[in-house]
């Protein structure tokens, strides 16, 4: 009888392909997070300097627009972002920061200014002269 001689598959060198392959994914999840990481910065970076730009134009609206935009503007440079937009109505400033380049860029709108006095209603307290009238006296305690 003939010998049939089969040819074995060989399997060698295939766990380089799969490390090679797992490699590569791994690299880019890794990527992917590095990106993701650096956008949320960005977007924080942002924030931060447009609140703060905006608490700054606040302060100075006695000053004017312009007196008050230019501060609004060394604060959002000082944090490393550039100041998009600065509006002043009245004593509340709107002002938006942008910070990063590219695909990571961020701007983020920001307002700030005086706190509106909230109402109380008549009856709970108070200060007087706050647009409330006399309190009704209070009856004294009945004595056991």
């Amino acid at each position: 009888m003939g010998a049939h001689l089969v040819a074995a598959r060989s399997d060698r060198g295939s766990a380089t392909v799969w490390s090679v392959g797992a490699v590569a994914v791994l690299c880019v999840v890794f990527g992917g997070v590095l990106a993701f990481g650096q956008a949320v910065v960005v977007r924080h970076r942002a924030a931060g300097a447009a609140d703060l730009a905006a608490l700054a134009a606040a302060d100075h609206w006695a000053d004017g627009p312009g007196v008050a935009c230019a501060r609004a503007e060394e604060v959002a440079r000082a944090q490393g972002t550039r100041l998009a937009r600065c509006t002043l109505v009245g004593e509340i400033s709107d002002v938006t920061a942008a910070s990063g380049r590219g695909p990571f860029t961020a701007e983020i709108r920001a307002r700030a200014g005086p706190a509106a006095p909230v109402p109380v209603p008549p009856g709970l307290g108070g200060a007087p002269g706050l647009g409330q009238g006399p309190q009704p006296p209070v009856p004294p305690a009945a004595a056991p």
